[in-house]
């Protein structure tokens, strides 16, 4: 069966990425078309990336490099799942990210944002991280406001209007996961 990873974006104590992400989770678990696996970044304990080579090398020196690499492997798709810092990413999944490279490649992801924009600009970051690694990032997007869909800017509270907004990410997600597994086993027609 097809295994897609809700990847947390956040380490930070008291984030609501987690709840987020968890929220995720439980939605995409109910539809039966995949495994859904909640990820979260700090159950790894990654520091900054302290590889001694570049990540496309594959040379993971560090024991916490070789637990994420096997975890991410795991993986044909992935959902991110990021708030907005300073109109990017989250500085704790970037670095998450970059710790691998092959890892990555070739499998398709889906974007949860969340931020006073929406996440928007955030997520539009995340897209060019995802390209260089090979990631086929879908189109649509789970999108939430700080001001709409979080209680007292803390507990995840999404509006139905906003919520509508994963199933059509999750869709696109699981037809691109299921599309790239071909590529991922070299299995291309020629033209």
């Amino acid at each position: 069966m097809t295994k897609i990873a809700i990847i947390t974006g956040s380490t930070r104590p008291n984030r609501i990425n987690l709840g987020v992400a968890q929220w995720v989770t439980e939605l995409a678990q109910q539809r039966g078309d995949a495994e859904y696996e909640l990820v979260d970044i700090a159950d790894f304990n990654l520091p900054l990336y302290d590889e001694p080579m570049p990540a496309a090398y594959q040379q993971y020196t560090k024991q916490h490099t070789q637990a994420w690499a096997a975890k991410i492997a795991e993986f044909d798709g992935y959902v991110f799942v990021t708030g907005e810092y300073n109109h990017s990413v989250t500085p704790a999944l970037a670095n998450a990210i970059s710790f691998l490279n092959a890892e990555w490649n070739n499998k398709a992801a889906g974007i949860v944002g969340y931020g006073s924009a929406m996440g928007a600009r955030a997520v539009e970051h995340l897209r060019g991280i995802l390209s260089e690694l090979q990631i086929a990032h879908v189109q649509k997007t789970g999108m939430f406001s700080l001001f709409t869909d979080f209680e007292n800017f803390s507990a995840f509270k999404p509006t139905e209007l906003q919520a509508a907004s994963v199933a059509p990410m999750l869709d696109q997600l699981i037809e691109w996961t299921r599309a790239l597994e071909s590529v991922r086993k070299g299995e291309l027609v020629d033209a």
